[in-house]
């Protein structure tokens, strides 16, 4: 029997249907992900069935004393409250009992009389256990000390977003509704959430676009796909495969049915125009086949391709970056020479100073020391994850035409802004609908559009996968695997950051930047080796007791064992190898110029230098290549 159901569901917006009688059922263990293109009314659907939204036809009812907890993606709260009162804000006895136990437990100034009284309501309710799962739902979402006491009303968005998945973790309800639950979170946090939530015993209804998130926690997938509802039983590795039998098995629906449409048609204009002379039954055969035929054919995916402004030899030149916000250090020393083709993925906890890297690279923040140096033909495309600015009364064309009327594509051709944005899945009736009528996900699409089609050749992407579909991430995926530029992505999204970068640069306590050969997942292997080797070390002061008897001399001492190389020290002394028949190829090519004699005195003197920096790079690469020869 479900626990939730919808029937009949209908919602108009903006002059759209986004969904018509529709029919939706949840059952107990069920954890379902809601997937579809922007746009589509997934974030709609969720409301609705969460009960903060009426629809406009249709019903949706939740079995008796069932509880459904909601998290959207913009958390509204009562904003007289701190965040200690608004995470346990629920009428819920056990509740209110913790609530009381850690408010007395932490007033340093507690009488024995409450403490005795808060202790025996915590017996009452069997509180112990749910306390320690509690304490361990806060910690993991870095919801301690101060930040207890702190108003709602001064939480920056990523806060909020903690705030309110710790309250609707905490509640425990029967039915979940996640939209976008990892938006925010770092990578730790959300591998912690995923094994969380991927419990045989929770019912969940989610909107996510981390794909390994899906594979991991859904066991069916429900795609919102032109006002329709189309349910898989699997993950999403089943749902790829079997949408794409359905869209070939539609199309071929949609063509047959213009064909008989185009004979019956014909048919229909030959008969008397009095339909009581016709054969009734084969008239609604016809509008049956007209609206069959209205269907969709899937025609060629979006393609993202624009042109990719001319990089030199100097990128980008970071000489022992330094920088601190009050007491704390969030960069220290920092020095990297950026290479063509550099696809790096910057990974660190929330608050480690990611942002503030980009914005000094960026020359949109100056450290406190240390150097920045930009080559002359170098043009940064910087995607944020601030919002879009637009005015209310911008519509979608405005806001492209504001950067350019024409865009060149990477193959020389140009295309005009509403060509532009036929890419970019905005069909020409709605590049005139207002910005603000656009769904998060499209506003974000656009702001991606406008950071591509000024032609850089730098990328820095801060979150991209937020908002974006599925579908759309795809496309982007496959249009940053070609791009010829340098590339730098801050994404929570695994499976993006593993398809896409070639090193980590990993920000550590006390502002140092590990930097590391491969992608986010052998980060997290090598990281896994390094925490195990450290858990298998003894403390340090612990003496090893002595044993009983000396074991017997052995005739002859083996040889010492060759120590083998890990993952990480492998996937480097590869990345060493290629760069080294780079750094060569570098050299070369700059002795041919100095001897020459063609270049002016600047070129000359820039050419002698950049010599030297890679004179050094291959005696520093170099000697780490030979350590590692020795036992890869």
């Amino acid at each position: 029997m479900n626990l939730l159901s919808a029937e009949n569901l209908s919602k108009n917006y903006a002059d759209r249907w986004l969904f018509r009688e529709l029919n939706f059922g949840l059952q107990q263990g069920q954890r379902v992900a809601l997937v579809g293109i922007n746009g589509s009314g997934k974030t709609t659907l969720l409301r609705i069935l969460a009960g903060l939204e009426p629809p406009d036809t249709g019903e949706v009812s939740v079995r008796k004393d069932i509880r459904v907890s909601f998290l959207g993606q913009q958390p509204v709260f009562d904003e007289s409250l701190n965040v200690e009162q608004t995470i346990f804000a629920s009428q819920n006895d056990t509740l209110a009992a913790i609530r009381d136990y850690e408010h007395v437990v932490n007033d340093p100034n507690h009488s024995a009389n409450d403490l005795q009284r808060v202790m025996e309501l915590m017996d009452t309710y069997n509180a112990w256990d749910y306390d320690a799962q509690v304490k361990q739902i806060l910690g993991r979402l870095g919801i301690l000390g101060d930040l207890l006491e702190r108003p709602v009303s001064k939480l920056s968005g990523g806060q909020r977003k903690r705030v309110a998945l710790a309250r609707v973790l905490i509640e425990e309800p029967d039915v979940l509704i996640l939209d976008e639950p990892t938006n925010h979170l770092d990578l730790a946090t959300i591998e912690w959430l995923e094994n969380r939530l991927a419990s045989p015993a929770l019912t969940l209804l989610m909107v996510t676009h981390d794909r390994y998130f899906l594979d991991k926690v859904a066991n069916e997938i429900v795609e919102l796909d032109q006002g329709r509802a189309h349910r898989y039983q699997g993950n999403y590795s089943y749902f790829v495969e079997k949408k794409a039998d359905r869209e070939q098995m539609e199309t071929a629906e949609v063509e047959k049915a213009r064909n008989l449409l185009r004979k019956e048609l014909e048919w229909m204009r030959r008969q008397p125009q009095a339909r009581g002379t016709k054969q009734k039954a084969r008239i609604d055969a016809f509008y049956d086949t007209q609206e069959k035929a209205k269907g969709r054919v899937k025609g060629p995916e979006m393609e993202l391709s624009v042109k990719t402004t001319r990089q030199g030899g100097k990128i980008i030149e970071v000489e022992h970056l330094h920088k601190q916000f009050g007491g704390k250090v969030v960069l220290d020393d920092f020095s990297y020479v950026f290479k063509k083709k550099d696809r790096i993925g910057l990974v660190g906890p929330n608050g480690a100073g990611k942002s503030t890297l980009l914005n000094m690279l960026t020359g949109q923040l100056q450290p406190d020391s240390g150097v920045v140096d930009a080559g002359q033909t170098t043009v940064f495309g910087y995607y944020t994850q601030t919002e879009l600015d637009f005015d209310p009364s911008q519509r979608v064309i405005d806001i492209v035409k504001e950067v350019a009327e024409v865009v060149e594509m990477a193959d020389g051709s140009q295309v005009t802004a509403s060509q532009f944005l036929q890419h970019f899945q905005f069909p020409p009736a709605q590049q005139y609908t207002l910005v603000s009528k656009l769904s998060g996900g499209e506003k974000r699409r656009l702001q991606l559009l406008r950071v591509l089609i000024k032609n850089p050749n730098f990328l820095i992407l801060d979150e991209p996968t937020n908002d974006l579909d599925i579908i759309t991430l795809n496309i982007l995926e496959d249009f940053l695997l070609n791009f010829q530029g340098c590339l730098i992505i801050v994404s929570h999204d695994r499976y993006f950051m593993d398809a896409l970068v070639e090193q980590v640069f990993a920000l550590e306590p006390g502002g140092k930047i590990r930097q590391f050969p491969g992608n986010y997942t052998d980060y997290r292997e090598w990281q896994k080796e390094q925490d195990a080797e450290t858990a298998a070390r003894p403390p340090k002061g612990t003496v090893s007791a002595a044993p009983v008897a000396a074991p017997p001399a052995p005739v002859a001492a083996p040889a010492a064992a060759k120590r083998k190389a890990t993952f990480a020290e492998k996937k480097e002394y590869e990345t060493l190898e290629k760069e080294l028949e780079q750094l060569e190829v570098t050299k070369q090519q700059l002795i041919e110029k100095l001897n020459s004699g063609t270049g002016s005195h600047q070129e000359l003197a820039d050419w002698a230098a950049q010599l030297k920096r890679t004179d050094a790079d291959l005696d520093s690469k170099g000697e780490r290549w030979l350590e590692l020869a020795e036992f890869v």
